[in-house]
């Protein structure tokens, strides 16, 4: 080839770059906003699912969501909620519940005015407010395919078979390792160990000697009066007031029963003797001046105002129920009145089962709605999100900004990181945080050695505790706030029977609201009676209770776990 030859392939060759550069940035910068992938192929195993086929580009749209959740609520500049529209070409339009959540679905039941993706609910599946998710998910959503496959019979509707809703929580891959614990137990705070060296125990009389000693030597705490033990029985909270003999009595959390691990048979423990020694001890400390007069008649607000306050030194509760007013506690700088919960037992013989593994969360996640026009898009969308590049984007953050990445590969943050965790006006711009609670999502170990989140990262985890936590675990002997459970065993395959559908309007659900209304009226009545009081309240409580149709309810409830031992049981 001659020269004139060579320069002119060579021109011919610089104008068809130029041209394939100009086309490229068209593209990224016109009206898809940088386009979006289909969902990514199947993973295998305990991988993380991760696309491995050739991107495809959508046209960008909109999906309308319904959360339960009340906030923190997302800025409109959020930076996740942009990367998801810029990468995704899905813009959410979120509303968040405002008062009551049953009637806030009670009026969108009464108008059939629901958005494309919507909070599980028993109501919703009734009024068929929501569509049937199998088919979509096998055609469409090879990632939620695997990520569900070895649950997938339980996902199902025990009366059509169908599949409406997708669990935000249970699925695990790898080890399970727990370093935090949101669970039930009986809460004391970290300053009333401290003042009294951090002693072990396990009993009740023991856990209300060091209350009751403690607030005789400290009867105010910051010019409050100080409140030994309070408690909660507001609306759809109640384990606070019904649920704490189960435990007691060495059984895991079922609801209203007690169920036997060998013949998955279930049992009321209301007015019952397993129930009878907890209220009866109550009792006690209310004579004491230990018991919150106000505890049955404030609201969930007025709870969380008065643990945030610091001057109420134990309850018994669950960790995630009471997290805003933790929060507040430590944004005050009152790490000494945050809460440690320790796994009490009538006798210390039993063993204590309140740490449990996880079961999958039936009946909350998401749900697509019959008013969606493009199911499709919106089940490819929660698949792409349930990649590990999302997941680890939702839970870890931005590598450099918010983690870094260890010689050994594994991520930690610096100090400052952990602060900016910590300032709600920072998450509002930066996190997700309601999005991700209601999503399906990876939980355990990456194939790389780290963990989902941070909590759960060891090093992490214990790099980020205040002086006054790691002095505590220190002198139990501990690491980890699980450290103070049981180790749990292996769930039953009926585990749990608190997400039970009693169905509306049935014998099991009114029998269900006649028990609770009954329990919110005489276990009060019992706990803040003169002591020479309590045997008569307790025996017209007990009457009462037979006169509700409970077998109507037990029937239900071990029916339905015999069910799952026949259909949930591997084959």
């Amino acid at each position: 080839m001659g020269v004139s030859a060579r320069k002119a392939a060579f021109m011919l060759l610089m104008l068809i770059l130029t041209f394939s550069i100009v086309a490229a940035g068209c593209a990224k910068n016109g009206n898809n906003e940088g386009g979006s992938s289909s969902p990514a192929s199947p993973s295998s195993g305990a991988s993380s699912p991760e696309a491995s086929t050739p991107e495809e580009t959508v046209e960008p749209f909109t999906i309308s969501l319904f959360t339960a959740a009340t906030g923190p609520i997302p800025t409109d500049d959020n930076k996740i909620y942009q990367e998801i529209k810029e990468q995704l070409g899905v813009t959410l339009k979120e509303e968040y519940l405002v008062g009551d959540i049953e009637q806030k679905l009670g009026v969108m039941i009464a108008g059939g005015d629901y958005p494309d993706m919507i909070t599980a609910n028993t109501k919703l599946t009734a009024a068929k407010a929501v569509i049937p998710l199998e088919d979509l998910i096998e055609q469409n959503a090879p990632n939620l395919k695997t990520h569900f496959a070895k649950v997938w019979e339980q996902l199902k509707d025990p009366e059509d078979g169908h599949i409406y809703w997708l669990p935000n929580y249970g699925v695990y891959q790898g080890d399970y390792k727990p370093t935090e614990y949101q669970g039930p137990a009986f809460y004391i705070q970290k300053a009333v160990l401290k003042e009294y060296g951090y002693p072990k125990f396990k009993t009740l009389d023991e856990y209300f000697k060091l209350i009751e000693d403690y607030a005789a030597k400290y009867p105010e705490i910051d010019g409050q009066p100080t409140i030994g033990f309070s408690s909660l029985a507001f609306d759809w909270r109640d384990w606070g007031l019904r649920n704490a003999p189960q435990h007691l009595a060495g059984h895991p959390n079922d609801g209203g029963v007690l169920v036997d691990a060998n013949t998955n048979v279930a049992t009321l423990f209301a007015a019952t003797d397993t129930a009878k020694p907890y209220y009866k001890k109550l009792n006690e400390i209310s004579a004491k001046g230990l018991m919150d007069k106000e505890a049955f008649a404030q609201n969930y607000d007025q709870y969380l105002a008065k643990l945030s306050s610091g001057r109420v030194l134990g309850m018994f509760d669950q960790r995630w129920n009471f997290g805003q007013a933790h929060d507040s506690l430590v944004s005050q700088g009152k790490f000494e009145r945050t809460y440690v919960g320790f796994p009490l037992v009538y006798d210390v013989n039993t063993r204590d089962y309140y740490l449990d593994r996880p079961p999958l969360n039936l009946g909350n996640g998401f749900g697509i709605t019959v008013n969606a026009e493009d199911p499709v898009k919106i089940i490819k969308f929660i698949d792409t999100i349930l990649t590990e590049k999302w997941q680890k984007r939702l839970n870890w953050g931005e590598e450099g900004v918010d983690y870094l990445v260890g010689d050994n590969g594994l991520y930690y943050r610096t100090p400052e990181m952990r602060t900016q965790q910590e300032d709600v006006t920072w998450k509002q711009k930066y996190k997700a945080e309601s999005l991700w609670g209601y999503l399906p999502k990876l939980e355990g170990n990456y194939p790389d050695g780290n963990a989902d989140g941070p909590g759960n990262q060891p090093d992490e985890f214990f790099s980020n505790l205040k002086d006054i936590d790691k002095e505590l675990l220190t002198a139990y002997g501990y690491k980890t706030w699980t450290d103070f459970f049981s180790t749990p065993p292996e769930n039953r395959v009926s585990y749990p029977a608190w997400n039970i559908d009693l169905l509306e309007g049935s014998a099991a659900k009114v029998a269900n609201q006649k028990m609770k209304d009954l329990d919110f009226k005489y276990l009060p009545k019992a706990i803040l009676s003169k002591p020479e009081d309590f045997e008569g309240v307790w025996s017209e409580y007990v009457a009462q209770m037979d006169k509700v149709d409970t077998k109507a309810y037990l029937e239900r409830i071990n029916e339905q776990l015999q069910w799952r031992v026949e259909n949930w049981t591997s084959k």
